[in-house]
């Protein structure tokens, strides 16, 4: 399985999960790049993603939402606010009222992010790191399910790579 940790440190409203891969960096930044791939790995399998809009660059914008298995839209957005290619992205990520407008959801916490990307031999060690406004806004995403979903998405990844 590809995650390999996971760091719940409320005090710093951060919750880090670290995976590796059996892949290069190079694949795993064309994964991320790619909204057609995206797609195929970005929420559990049994909430499929569909990314209409997905800018992977400094000031880019990705819209995306997740459909349950009776049809129910969950809808996110990105802002991208740094990218060193290959290597790191930075962006914040929020919920969305619809997936019409992708308008923030005010309920719910934005999450600042940074998922880096480094060589672990043959393969990539990848750190996802999300850092949250307040303790509450982490303990809130953390009872929705947060570690689970991202663990089940995560967990996706080696095996899209071989199918591909």
């Amino acid at each position: 399985m590809p995650i390999i940790d996971v760091n719940q440190d409320p005090a710093n409203r951060t919750l880090t999960m670290t995976a590796h891969f059996d892949a290069p960096v190079e694949r795993i930044w064309a994964l991320y790049a790619d909204p057609r791939q995206l797609e195929k790995v970005w929420g559990p399998p049994e909430y499929p993603a569909t990314f209409p809009k997905h800018e992977l660059t400094p000031g880019g914008t990705s819209h995306y939402y997740m459909t349950s298995p009776e049809g129910e839209k969950f809808a996110g957005f990105w802002n991208v606010t740094a990218v060193d290619e290959n290597k790191q992205f930075s962006f914040d990520d929020g919920f969305a009222l619809n997936a019409d407008d992708f308008a923030p959801n005010p309920d719910l916490p934005v999450s600042k992010n940074t998922y880096r990307f480094t060589p672990d031999g043959d393969g990539t060690r990848a750190e996802y790191i999300s850092v949250y406004a307040s303790d509450e806004a982490l303990a809130q995403v953390l009872e929705m399910g947060m570690v689970e979903g991202a663990t089940t998405a995560i967990n996706q990844i080696d095996e899209f790579l071989k199918n591909d």
